[in-house]
């Protein structure tokens, strides 16, 4: 493994810190996935505790992995962050080949004011990651505030483009409430991007990996356990790095796919009746099998349809039985059409 610690601005004391390890060989394969870490510190510091120990962290599962340490004051205050992380993004896309990255795959973790740092990222930035680790965030006013006023509050730029997010947070929180990240969590869900959550029953604030070693409150023995969870979802959003390359993600980028640029069997129902005949005609199985179950339970098609609208199209031709190889071939052929987006 090789260090690079690279100066972004000298002024202010902003580096890029990058972990390299090596493809190719006995490896299997070319392109490794990337993890940018930001650590918190309310944008006054940027902690030791929540650098070097993440990225090894990611580094174990096989990423390349980045600690970003940007502006903090007195050196500089928002948007300078914002700046600094899209410096950093710039540069680790320009040299994705010479580090052996696969730049659709380059995923970013932040901790509490450097939660609201990956948070704005995953939703305003111009270099988005693929998918956002949020810990214990901060993302409502009254935080963001205290740490300056007039930066941006995250939920409030959640769009349907917002990146997938993961999150890990203590219920006890008594420093960031966690009323910001399960804010953030509904205005993920408002509008329709993939998240998963990860609330433990204790935990305080600021426990980063969660080991012992590193901690010094005390936290439920399941709070580590949020690391390896947050490397199986992002294996399941941007594919999981084996031997060879990548799997092929098995999770869509959103809760459904009705605001993706073209079709696939993550639509509602309600969409995907919208589409061209086209798009139906490749939906036959689907339909077919809910019109069978109306006759059979005498129910009205178009009242059992209108009942399972909100579900996907995947959901429905599991419930009815078709089988995967069937369900990936639709999803194959709905790839090839261009999504109407319509309101819903």
């Amino acid at each position: 493994m090789k260090a690079e610690t690279i100066i972004l601005n000298e002024e202010r004391n902003v580096t890029l810190t990058a972990y390299l390890q090596e493809v190719d060989g006995e490896f299997g394969f070319s392109k490794r996935p990337a993890m940018l870490v930001i650590p918190g510190g309310g944008y006054a510091m940027c902690s030791d505790r929540e650098a070097d120990p993440v990225a090894m962290a990611y580094l174990k599962a096989g990423y390349q992995a980045f600690v970003l340490r940007y502006t903090c004051t007195p050196k500089g205050k928002w948007p300078l962050p914002l700046l600094d992380y899209e410096q950093a993004m710039a540069l680790i896309e320009e040299r994705a080949e010479e580090w052996h990255l696969d730049t659709a795959k380059i995923a970013v973790v932040g901790f509490s004011a450097g939660g609201h740092l990956a948070a704005c990222a995953a939703t305003m930035a111009e270099h988005k990651p693929a998918a956002a680790v949020l810990v214990y965030p901060a993302i409502l006013k009254d935080i963001c505030d205290m740490c300056q006023p007039g930066m941006p509050y995250p939920h409030e730029h959640v769009t349907a483009a917002t990146c997938p997010c993961f999150f890990a947070a203590a219920r006890d929180d008594r420093t960031v409430d966690i009323s910001n990240t399960l804010r953030m969590e509904l205005a993920l869900s408002e509008k329709g991007v993939a998240f998963e959550s990860h609330i433990y029953s204790y935990g305080g604030h600021g426990f980063s990996t969660g080991e012992d070693w590193i901690n010094t409150n005390s936290v439920c023995p399941r709070l580590p356990r949020w690391v390896p969870d947050s490397i199986q979802w992002l294996g399941e959003v941007m594919g999981k790095l084996k031997r060879g390359g990548f799997t092929e993600p098995v999770s869509a980028l959103s809760m459904n796919g009705n605001f993706a640029p073209v079709l696939s069997v993550n639509c509602t129902l309600s969409h995907l009746r919208k589409q061209s005949e086209e798009a139906k005609s490749v939906l036959a199985p689907m339909f077919a099998a809910i019109e069978a179950v109306a006759k059979a339970r005498q129910f009205s098609v178009e009242g059992l349809m209108a009942a399972v609208g909100n579900n996907t199209a995947r959901e429905i031709l599991e419930m009815v039985q078709i089988p995967a190889e069937t369900i990936t071939e639709i999803d194959k052929a709905l790839h090839q059409l261009v999504n109407k987006l319509e309101d819903e």
